[in-house]
């Protein structure tokens, strides 16, 4: 059984349609969208302050999504993926986002939508990453614009797929 629990007095807003994985940790002021799904071992942590996550996102394994005590919420748009072991931090992902395996994105960043936040990537504090971007590096620098396949091929499938896959968790 996942733990989903209330802080403060705010409690996860869960609709019945995500899964949610039998370890995973969903605390506080959390309002996530249709069709998510949240897997082992992942924490979204609205503790100090809270978060929003869309519709069609799916935080994969080991990831962990929170925000800073009054100053930086998270706000997480539709069809993102964010990858294993990744941190999302007190930042705003836009639209069809792919934040890949390990990637930290920290406090006051924006990534506009149809971006994808390589691998390992460690986007600092204030960056504001532009629609369209491939950003990869420590820290986390552009390296190209992506093109409409490279869309359609990752953000789209990879989104698409977990919705496949959490379906399988829910027979």
């Amino acid at each position: 059984m996942p733990v989903i629990k209330s802080v403060n007095g705010k409690s996860p807003q869960i609709p019945e349609d995500c899964y949610v994985a039998e370890n995973a940790t969903i605390v506080g002021d959390v309002v996530m969208g249709k069709d998510c799904s949240v897997w082992f071992n992942a924490v979204i942590r609205g503790d100090v302050n809270y978060i929003k996550i869309g519709n069609k996102v799916n935080i994969q394994d080991g990831a962990v999504i929170h925000a800073t005590y009054k100053t930086a919420p998270t706000h997480i748009g539709n069809n993102v993926s964010i990858g294993h072991n990744a941190i999302v931090h007190g930042c705003t992902l836009h639209d069809n986002v792919l934040v890949g395996m390990g990637s930290i994105i920290m406090d006051n960043c924006v990534v506009e939508s149809h971006s994808i936040i390589a691998a390992g990537a460690v986007v600092t504090q204030n960056t504001h990453i532009e629609a369209g971007s491939i950003y990869a590096g420590v820290p986390a620098r552009k390296i190209k614009d992506i093109s409409e396949e490279l869309i359609a091929g990752q953000i789209d499938r990879i989104a698409n797929n977990y919705i496949k896959y959490s379906s399988w968790f829910k027979e």
